[in-house]
C-alpha cells in the first residue's frame, strides 16, 4: 500500500509540474520570422501615419517595400532588419513581442513632458 501511495503522489506531482506553467499562463510561443515580418510591417504602417512629418518618411517607405519583398521571398531575417531600420528612421523603437515589458513605452523614443 505504501509503494502505491508513493507512486500515486509522484504521478500527481509530475502532472502538476507539467501543467502548472500552462495554467498559470507562463508558457510562451515564440514568434516565427514570418509573423515578425508581418508585425513589423504593420508597425511601420502605423509609424508612417503617426510620424508623417518625419524627414525620413520616403526612405522608410522604400526600406519597407524592399523588406516586404525579402520577407515574401523567404529571406525574413533580412526583411526584419530592414523593417527595424525603417522604424528607427522614423524615431520608433521596434516592438519585439517575445521581449515586451508592460511598463515601457515601446512605440516611440520621444520623451513625454
Amino acid at each position: 500500500m505504501q509503494r502505491f501511495s508513493i507512486t500515486l503522489i509522484g504521478a500527481l506531482v509530475g502532472i502538476l509540474l507539467v501543467t502548472g506553467p500552462i495554467e498559470a499562463g507562463e508558457a510562451k510561443v515564440a514568434t516565427t520570422r514570418t509573423e515578425r515580418c508581418t508585425n513589423l510591417s504593420r508597425q511601420v504602417d502605423e509609424a508612417l501615419q503617426t510620424h508623417a512629418a518625419a524627414t525620413q518618411v520616403t526612405a522608410a517607405k522604400a526600406l519597407q517595400k524592399r523588406a516586404n519583398r525579402f520577407c515574401a521571398n523567404k529571406k525574413q531575417a533580412q526583411g526584419i532588419r530592414m523593417l527595424a531600420n525603417a522604424l528607427k528612421l522614423l524615431g520608433v523603437t521596434p516592438i519585439d513581442p517575445d521581449v515586451v515589458s508592460p511598463k515601457t513605452d515601446l512605440h516611440s523614443k520621444e520623451k513625454k513632458p
